[in-house]
């Protein structure tokens, strides 16, 4: 069978990328709906393991610690496998990705149905993190298939956005799908996705794509260099706050390990002709300034994922009474890629990234008041300018990031697409990990100054007690150990106002942070606007004119 031969203006852009071919109206839908059904199937896996971890602690036995090992091996491998995987691609081609990719994501989905123990769900959520690295690619090619030639751009904000509505998805649907106590129900539903997207990629395959001898002896070496070097950091960050940064001599060491491993794999690739990852154009002061923001950013938008979930959890809520919080969450979300796509101009790609770090700011302050009376009601508005600000955000920085890897050449896609992953991922991790634990060291605090305050010869103190105590008199006869149950009740109160402070406490913080990276972000915006840098998208789009009018030539 002869192989197809591409026209110039089709050719992929780069080895293991699709052709770019012209599709008639009808395959533009269908790449997009196929595209959004992958990336929701990817990244809906993790999500419903993630917003469930104490369901499935308890159905599975697990420990605190145990059960944060779940996420923990998912991250581990979800980061790391685009080392190998965007390089697979380039040599073996694109077919074979998907296939492989889309048959280990239902065959990982499938175990979760045959799994109850710790170190089997350990390693079960290790290869779904593989797999769904894949889907994201995935998710990535399909919707800039579905947009004409001068609009691939937007399919990649598209692509990198709509995996993002995942976690306050998986909060709306969990209710519904644990109704009957039976956890099996998330990966019944997990793996109809899978099955449903690997008809649709198979009734509707991407255009053929060009190979090239890819993978060098020396990959293997700083992927295992840096592989396990990411790993132990992500161990530490997911059990950190957990197991507590200083009580275990292990944590010391992981850091220590995955410092020198890293260190290791990225003095490797500086010396190499033809590095993995470019730690040379990486090192240059426009790509550490896009990544510093987008890390940043991710540490920012954690306030949802860590602040907001975490005080309705404090005041006693569980999924079922923020279902409607999470699809106001999931509708701004939307709400703001589509906002992101419309006001795209590539003059001014920066204003966006600022816009959505003042929203972050002035939300972080709105929730900074909570009392044990706020509800998902008194969130709406706060959560929602989160959801809209961080897809604003997102979609533009990875525009940013791929056309200053086009501008600098091909060969640098491998070292933007594992940074970028890195700065979203371990970004998120570090995040979660910095707010948790400043929440659990603000909690201390208010608890000593609240029980200070508690004295039982207070008249009030003292009606506190004996109002705890007549809560439990129909049941323990005995007035001393209903005095104690009042004393353990009071007690309870105390812990939950205390962490309530804490949680306002961290709000305020995010607040702080947001409003200095908005001023950063100006400034960089001043400093670009002074030295007269153009667009690195205006560029790219100028480079493609010209080569397009070379063609015609």
């Amino acid at each position: 069978m002869a192989e197809y031969v591409f026209k110039p203006n089709e050719r992929p852009t780069l080895p293991g990328s699709p052709a770019n071919p012209e599709h008639p109206l009808s395959r533009h839908i269908g790449y997009f709906a196929v595209g959004c059904l992958v990336g929701i199937t990817g990244a809906l896996g993790n999500a419903l393991v993630q917003v469930n971890l104490n369901f499935a602690q308890g159905t599975l036995g697990l420990n605190t610690n145990e059960s944060a090992w779940l996420t923990a091996a998912y991250y581990m491998t979800n980061v790391t496998a685009n080392l190998l995987l965007v390089k697979y691609r380039q040599q073996f081609g694109l077919q074979s990705f998907i296939r492989y990719m889309l048959l280990a994501y239902a065959a990982t989905t499938l175990m979760h149905l045959f799994v109850h123990g710790f170190w089997t769900s350990v390693a079960v959520r290790a290869m779904s993190g593989i797999a769904a690295s894949g889907l994201s690619t995935l998710t990535l090619l399909y919707l800039m298939q579905s947009m004409p030639a001068p609009k691939r751009l937007i399919g990649v904000m598209m692509g990198i956005s709509i995996p993002q509505l995942a976690t306050p998805l998986a909060r709306a649907l969990s209710p519904r799908l644990l109704e009957s106590g039976d956890w099996h129900h998330l990966y019944w539903f997990e793996l109809a996705l899978a099955l449903a997207t690997l008809a649709a990629v198979m009734a509707l395959p991407l255009p053929p794509s060009e190979r090239s001898k890819a993978f060098e002896p020396l990959d293997f070496l700083t992927f295992a260099l840096l592989a396990p070097g990411l790993w132990l950091l992500i161990a530490v960050l997911s059990e950190g706050r957990i197991e507590w940064w200083t009580e275990r001599a292990w944590m010391g060491w992981a850091l220590a390990g995955s410092v020198a491993l890293v260190a290791a794999a990225l003095i490797v690739e500086h010396h190499r002709a033809s590095p993995l990852i470019n730690t040379r154009w990486l090192g240059t002061r426009e790509m550490l300034r896009l990544m510093a923001i987008a890390a940043s950013v991710r540490i920012l938008l954690s306030e949802q994922a860590f602040g907001s979930i975490g005080l309705l959890n404090a005041v006693g809520l569980i999924n079922d009474q923020m279902v409607t919080l999470n699809l106001i969450v999931v509708a701004a979300s939307i709400a703001g890629l589509v906002v992101a796509i419309f006001t795209f101009d590539p003059h001014n790609v920066t204003r966006p990234i600022t816009i959505a770090i003042i929203l972050v700011a002035i939300a972080a302050f709105m929730d900074s008041d909570a009392t044990n009376l706020t509800r998902p009601s008194n969130l709406y508005l706060s959560q929602a300018m989160i959801g809209f600000a961080s897809l604003l955000f997102l979609g533009q920085a990875m525009v940013i990031g791929i056309a200053r890897t086009l501008l600098a050449g091909g060969r640098n896609f491998v070292s933007f697409v594992v940074l970028f992953s890195l700065s979203q991922s371990v970004g998120g991790l570090v995040g979660t990990a910095l707010l948790s634990t400043f929440q659990v060291v603000r909690e201390k605090f208010h608890s000593n100054m609240l029980v200070q305050h508690i004295v039982a010869t207070d008249p009030l103190v003292a009606a506190r007690l004996r109002a705890g105590a007549g809560r439990v008199a129909g049941v323990v006869g005995d007035p001393a150990l209903r005095s104690a149950e009042g004393a353990a009740l009071l007690a309870q109160q105390v812990t939950r106002e205390a962490n309530i402070l804490a949680f306002n406490d961290v709000f305020l913080l995010v607040g702080v942070l947001a409003a200095l990276t908005a001023v950063w972000g100006y400034a960089i915006r001043w400093s670009i606007r002074r030295r007269g840098e153009i667009s690195p998208i205006l560029l790219l789009q100028q480079k493609q004119t010209q080569a397009a009018q070379g063609h015609q030539g």
